[in-house]
Formats: C-alpha cells, sequence, structure tokens
C-alpha cells in the first residue's frame, strides 16, 4: 500500500448470480485529503464497487484496505464504524422529522424512549459551524431546500465519524451558485483532513474540483490521472471508447403553428400547497421549449397534468388547437402527444417484462403488429430490433427482461419507442438523468433530429447546460409559477437561470406573457 494511500481496493471482481460481471479486477487508491473522481458510463461498474466499499455487497474476490489494514465489511454500518460514509443520490430522511432529528437518527442522545431534542439541536449546530454546512436544526425537512437537505446528509456522515466521504452526483439537484457553494464547503473538507471519492457525470465539475480521477470502462479500471493531465475530451474517449462531442449543431429555425398551449393551469397537492399557480405557455411547431427550475417546483406536476395523470383544479389544455383537458392519458397518446418520463424505471417500463413488451407498448393493441387480427410474432420481433438498433441500445436478445439493461440503454429504449410513435408534441422529463456522456451524447442528437421534422418539444431538466445547449425558448419555475421567460437563449448563462431558480429574480407579467402564441 502505498504512502498517504487511506483507501484501496485490490483486485476487485464482483460476479453476479447469474453470471454478470460488474467489476473485474478494478484496482483503486484513494490518497488522504484528496477529491478522488470516479467517471465512467453507466454498467462501467461504479456503483457496484462504491457499494462494495460500503458494505453493500461482497466482493467476489480482491480485497479492500482502510488506513493500511484489510477489512472486510457485511453491512453498511462496519463502513460507517470503519470511518466511511455515503451521501447517496436520493436523500436517507425522514420529511416529518427536524434537522436536528434526521441527524442524530439511529444515533441518538437520550433513552430508547426519548430523545433529547435539545442535545440534538446543539450538535447540529456545532457540527453546522464547524463544517461551515449551514443548516437549522429546528426546521421540518420537509420544509427546507434540497441543497440544505444534502448538507444534512454529509452532517449525517461527519457526525458518525466519517473521514471519508463518498458523493454520488452530488449536484444533480443544485443551481450553479449551489453547486458553487457545495464546492467551497468541499474543499474546506479536503482542507480539515477530509478525503471525498466524488461520482459524477459532469466532467467540466469534475475538472474544477479534484485532484485525481480513475476511470472505468466495461467494469475495468482504464487507469487513474491527475486532473491537470486529461482535457474533458480525452476522459470522454477514455470512458466510452471513442471520440464524444456534447457540443449540439442546431440550424436556425423559423417556428410554425401553435401545436401545443396550456392555460392557467392551477393545482394543489392533497396537503393544500400549490404546485401549479396559473401556468400559461405554448409550443410552436420545430421549437423546442425547456422547463428549467430546481427539482420539487412544479414542473412534475406540470408534466403529469399534460399527459392526463394528474388532474388540476383549474385550467386547460390545447393540442392542435382541441380542448383535450377531458381526454385520458390514452386518448391524449392517440391524439399525438408522446412522453419520455423522469423515471425509466417506475413509469417508463415495465422492469421485470422483455424489451420487445415495452418496446410494443404503445402500439401492440393496434393493427400495426397483427395478422389477421392476432398479433403476429414476427412483426414483434422486427419491429422491437429496428427500434433497438436505431436507438444503439446494447442488448442481448429481445426477450431479456429492461431490468437487465444500464440505465443508458434502458433510456434509449424508451426514447425510440416514444420517438417511432411521431408525436406532434414530444415531452422529453429529464431525459438524460443519470446516463453516461455516450448515451447523452445520441439523446441530445435524436432531440434535435424530432426538432428539424418540425415537432414541438418539451424539454425538462436538471441540467442547465442541456436546457441551454437545445433550448429555442426557456421558462423558469420557482414555487409553481413561472418566473422567467428567455427568448435571447444564446446570451444566456446558466447563473442568469439560477437566480431565476432561486427565486432572486423573475420577470413581469407582461413579459412571462410572452410565452403564449396565438
Amino acid at each position: 500500500m502505498g504512502q498517504g494511500i487511506i483507501l484501496e481496493a485490490k483486485n476487485i471482481t464482483k460476479v453476479y448470480p447469474g453470471g454478470v460481471v460488474a467489476n473485474h479486477n478494478v484496482n483503486l487508491e484513494i490518497r488522504k485529503g484528496e477529491v478522488h473522481a470516479l467517471v465512467g458510463e453507466n454498467g462501467a461498474g461504479k456503483s457496484t464497487l462504491m457499494k462494495m466499499l460500503f458494505g453493500m455487497l461482497t466482493p467476489t474476490e480482491g480485497q479492500i484496505f482502510v488506513d493500511g489494514k484489510e477489512v472486510h465489511f457485511s453491512a453498511s454500518g462496519d463502513a460507517i464504524a470503519a470511518g466511511l460514509g455515503m451521501i447517496h443520490q436520493h436523500f436517507m430522511q425522514v420529511p416529518s422529522m427536524t434537522v436536528a432529528e434526521n441527524l442524530i437518527l439511529g444515533a441518538e442522545t437520550g433513552t430508547a424512549l426519548k430523545v433529547d431534542r435539545k442535545k440534538a439541536e446543539e450538535i447540529t449546530k456545532e457540527l453546522s459551524e464547524k463544517y461551515n454546512l449551514k443548516v437549522n436544526a429546528q426546521e421540518k425537512v420537509e420544509d427546507i431546500s434540497l441543497a440544505m437537505r444534502q448538507k444534512l446528509e454529509i452532517l449525517k456522515a461527519l457526525y458518525r465519524g466519517a473521514h471519508i466521504l463518498i458523493l454520488d452526483e452530488p449536484t444533480a439537484v443544485l443551481t450553479p451558485q449551489e453547486t458553487e457553494e457545495l464546492f467551497e464547503q468541499l474543499k474546506l473538507l479536503r482542507e480539515n483532513g477530509h478525503t471525498i471519492i466524488f461520482i459524477s457525470h459532469k466532467l467540466n465539475e469534475v475538472k474544477a474540483l479534484c485532484n485525481r480521477m480513475t476511470i472505468l470502462r466495461d467494469g475495468k479500471t482504464m487507469g487513474t490521472y491527475d486532473i491537470s493531465d486529461l482535457d474533458e475530451k480525452e476522459i470522454s474517449r477514455l470512458m466510452v471508447g471513442r471520440d464524444v462531442s456534447l457540443a449540439i449543431e442546431k440550424e436556425e429555425e423559423e417556428f410554425g403553428k401553435t401545436v401545443f398551449s396550456v392555460k392557467d393551469l392551477v393545482y394543489a397537492d392533497q396537503f393544500g400547497k400549490t404546485r401549479l399557480d396559473h401556468v400559461s405557455f405554448s409550443i410552436r411547431e420545430g421549437e423546442i421549449l425547456g422547463i428549467a427550475g430546481i427539482d420539487g417546483n412544479g414542473q412534475s406536476e406540470l408534466v403529469e397534468a399534460i399527459v392526463g395523470t394528474l388532474k388540476p383544479q383549474s385550467g386547460a389544455v390545447f393540442l392542435k388547437g382541441t380542448d383535450i383537458s377531458a381526454y385520458s392519458v390514452l386518448k391524449r397518446q392517440e391524439s399525438g402527444i408522446s412522453h419520455v418520463s423522469e423515471d425509466r424505471m417506475k413509469y417508463g417500463t415495465a422492469p421485470k417484462l422483455t424489451l420487445e413488451d415495452n418496446t410494443i407498448s404503445k402500439v401492440y393493441y393496434t393493427d400495426k403488429l397483427k395478422t389477421r387480427g392476432l398479433i403476429d410474432s414476427k412483426k414483434v420481433n422486427q419491429f422491437t430490433n429496428k427500434i433497438l438498433e436505431e436507438f444503439m441500445v446494447k442488448y442481448d436478445n429481445s426477450k431479456q427482461a429492461v431490468s437487465e439493461l444500464s440505465g443508458g440503454n434502458v433510456q434509449k429504449l424508451v426514447v425510440g419507442r416514444e420517438f417511432d410513435y411521431q408525436p406532434d408534441l414530444l415531452i422529453m422529463n429529464q431525459p438524460t438523468r443519470g446516463i453516461d456522456v455516450g448515451a447523452i451524447e445520441f439523446i441530445r442528437k435524436k432531440i434535435v433530429e424530432m426538432r428539424r421534422q418540425r415537432k414541438a418539444v418539451l424539454l425538462v431538466s436538471a441540467d442547465l447546460g442541456e436546457v441551454l445547449s437545445l433550448s429555442d425558448t426557456i421558462l423558469v419555475m420557482h414555487e409553481g409559477r413561472i418566473v422567467g421567460y428567455i427568448d435571447d437563449v444564446k446570451n444566456t448563462s446558466e447563473n442568469d437561470l439560477g437566480l431565476y431558480m432561486l427565486g432572486v429574480k423573475e420577470d413581469s407579467r407582461e413579459r412571462i406573457g410572452g410565452a403564449c402564441h396565438e
């Protein structure tokens, strides 16, 4: 074990039941007091490796060392005891409890029957000040921002004695301003002797924050490099095995007639909280309209109201001049709406069913795949293979379950199915969330291709770079309202969008009204 190495994974191999090799002879060396990036495509083995380091999985072969001593973790509690902390992409918190109560949960002060809340609040305040991770100990988690919830997760790990922190896609839900603040806090932790493993698909962030990086591809280590030795293009090539360009080439387009519009949508949830506050806009032929906003500010409810899975209290939805507000989900689909859901596994696919079943799910009941009134298996196979090949899905056979594919390949399958439907309105909700750069490049090009075909595209994305590079016009949502309308996208920055997203900046009602085209 090299000098200064605080965590080492040596010749780690993980074979899942059924013979799937997730990691093969992977080597990872983390130095004390560094921010070390772990990058790779979806399915490259990053998550499996981190789960083994954190005791959630057991390696099939290989060794793990902490502070020079070999360890054998059988549960995450073992890893925590050894000084590791993991901040998951989806926070492990109880929304109805306060920040202080969440901080000590599982490591309570007081008796089993009574938690010492005052002591918990004191601990929270002390840690918050010590690490410059400012949180309000007495607020309920459900009432705080995503950025503060993330700080709470880091504080929870530090409270449990972590000196090695694993952060999984920590900036996915943050504005540029919040990301910048997080990076300052992580640098401060590094200066105080903590070690950070930073998992991210955002290579510009990796370059800005990290000291070194390890690259995985197809479950194998492609090497460990000093950050200064590689540019983003070289990193992408090592991750994917070819040159990747995320720069979007988009021709100037004259927009056509209005294809879709929503007028005065209002929706309050079961707790009486307003999620959509008089939302109105329209989209024209050949236009990509981007929706930006911090997660939880009404974007999901807006998409659900459009596709018909949520019924607003008032307002109307129009497609090609027809009021479709009373239409069912199926009738809206048949009228010309395709939808790529923000959660591909929960809403976009049936994971246990085959690739064929998922690919034909929008057309199986039509005559498209039938011969003399019965589904023709040959047509089904040809239809499925055509979409899977056109959208470059990596798969073994069309009868395998969707759950066996990597996230990027599941997303390409969903996008292929929805695009093949040739919709008038294409809704892309977080189209590249949690997928690798190769899949991102492919899907973004396909979105631009739909624009070229004069389709109307609604793009909802937490990736502000994606919103700015793909959109012709942008709306920004904050607390269920449209607070910004941007038609000069080329001269708009991520920081500009961030000010709207945080509620610092707001356009006039007259300007926002410009988002509605007759």
